[in-house]
C-alpha cells in the first residue's frame, strides 16, 4: 500500500477470508521479495536475567520465579565465536539483546559497541535489542556499525498497560524514533497470543504502518508461555490468528522483512509452510531464541529442503550448493 492505511483499511483487510487473505498477500510478497529467499538470523542474549521490567510475558523478569538465571555481560571475544558460528551455519544476521530496561552510559555500553564492531568484520548485518535508548546511545551504535535495532511494541496502545506497567507505549515509541534518527532501520512488531483481541492485534498492525516510516523488518511471534510468568497459563495460539497477523503485515508494508519469530518450535511445519507463504520472509535459527527454545538446525534443513527455500545472500546451510543454482533448478 502506498498511501497511509487507517484503521478501518487494516480492519477490512486483517478480515478478509483467509485463503483469499493469503493469496493476496502472497501476490505482494512475489511482487517485492524472491519468494524462495528467507533471511536467516541468530540472536545471542549477552545478558541474561535480573531485568526490572514486568513485561507479562518475559521469563528474565527479575520479579518472577522461573527457572531463567540472571547472567552477566558476556565477553565480547565469547559473543563473536558464536557471530562466527551463526555465519559458518548460514545466518546473514547476528542480534545481541540484553535484559536491561534501558541502556547505561558506562563500562557494559562500551563493550556492547566493541561486540557490534567485531560482528560488522565479521560479515554479519548487526542487530541489537537493549531497551530504551536515547538519541546519542543510537548515534554510538551507529558510529559502531549497528544495521538494526529491535524494540517492539508488542501489543496494542489499548491492551499495552494489561501486559507492561514498567514502561508507557510511549517510551516505545520515542526510543524507535532516536533510533530512526540516527540512521538505524528499524525492526519492530508484536506478540500474538496473550489474550489480545482481532482489534488489538489491527491495532498494532496500523500503529507500525503509519509510524514516520514503516520499520525495515516486523517480526511477529507466537506468544511462548512460560512457568512463573503472569502469562503461564494462556493456551496456544491458533496458526490462523499468526497467519492473518503475517499476512495483513505483508500487504500493509510490502517491502519489510517479515519475520516469523518466537513459538516456531510449538508450529508444524505446515504451520510454517503457512507464514511463509502469507509473506514471512526471515527466521531465527539456532536451539534457543533468547531464552525459549527454538526449532535446531537439523530440523530447519529438514523444512528449507522440503519447501524449497534458501538462505538469503549466502551459500545456502541447507544444500551443498550456491544459492543461484538451486534457484535455478
Amino acid at each position: 500500500m502506498t498511501a497511509r492505511p487507517t484503521l478501518d483499511d487494516v480492519a477490512r483487510i486483517y478480515r478478509t477470508p483467509v485463503l483469499d487473505l493469503i493469496f493476496r498477500a502472497a501476490e505482494v510478497h512475489r511482487a517485492h521479495h524472491d519468494a524462495s529467499s528467507v533471511q536467516v538470523c541468530v540472536l545471542q542474549s549477552i545478558k541474561t536475567g535480573g531485568c526490572p521490567e514486568d513485561c507479562g510475558y518475559c521469563p528474565q523478569a527479575a520479579r518472577y520465579h522461573t527457572t531463567v538465571e540472571a547472567e552477566p555481560l558476556m565477553d565480547v571475544e565469547a559473543v563473536l565465536a558464536n557471530a562466527r558460528a551463526a555465519k559458518a551455519s548460514g545466518a546473514s544476521r547476528f542480534c545481541m539483546g540484553a535484559a536491561w530496561r534501558e541502556v547505561k552510559d558506562n563500562r557494559q555500553f562500551d563493550r556492547v559497541l566493541e561486540m557490534i564492531r567485531g560482528v560488522k568484520e565479521l560479515g554479519l548485518e548487526a542487530c541489537a535489542t537493549l531497551g530504551m535508548v536515547t538519541e546519542s546511545q543510537a548515534e554510538r551504535m551507529k558510529d559502531a556499525g549497528l544495521d538494526a535495532y529491535n524494540h517492539n511494541l508488542d501489543t496494542s496502545e489499548e491492551y499495552y498497560n494489561r501486559i507492561i506497567q514498567t514502561r508507557t507505549y510511549a517510551d516505545r515509541l520515542n526510543t524507535l524514533a532516536n533510533v530512526r534518527k540516527a540512521g538505524i532501520t528499524v525492526c519492530c512488531g508484536g506478540i500474538v497470543g496473550m489474550g489480545e483481541s482481532d482489534d488489538d492485534r489491527i491495532g498494532l498492525l496500523h500503529t507500525l504502518a503509519n509510524l514516520p516510516e514503516p520499520p525495515e523488518s516486523v517480526p511477529i511471534n507466537a506468544l511462548v508461555a512460560v512457568e512463573g510468568t503472569p502469562l503461564a497459563d494462556r493456551p496456544n495460539v491458533s496458526i490462523w490468528d499468526m497467519v492473518r497477523t503475517i499476512a495483513t503485515a505483508r500487504i500493509l508494508m510490502p517491502t519489510s522483512m517479515v519475520r516469523l519469530s518466537a513459538g516456531r518450535l510449538g508450529m508444524t511445519e505446515t504451520d510454517q509452510a503457512l507464514c511463509f507463504l502469507a509473506g514471512a520472509n526471515s527466521i531465527f535459527a539456532g536451539e534457543k531464541r533468547l531464552t525459549t527454545p527454538n526449532p535446531g538446525v537439523d530440523r530447519d534443513q529438514a523444512l528449507f529442503d522440503t519447501l524449497g527455500l534458501v538462505p538469503s545472500g549466502q551459500r545456502s546451510a541447507f544444500s551443498n550448493q550456491p544459492e543461484e543454482t538451486v534457484l535455478t533448478q
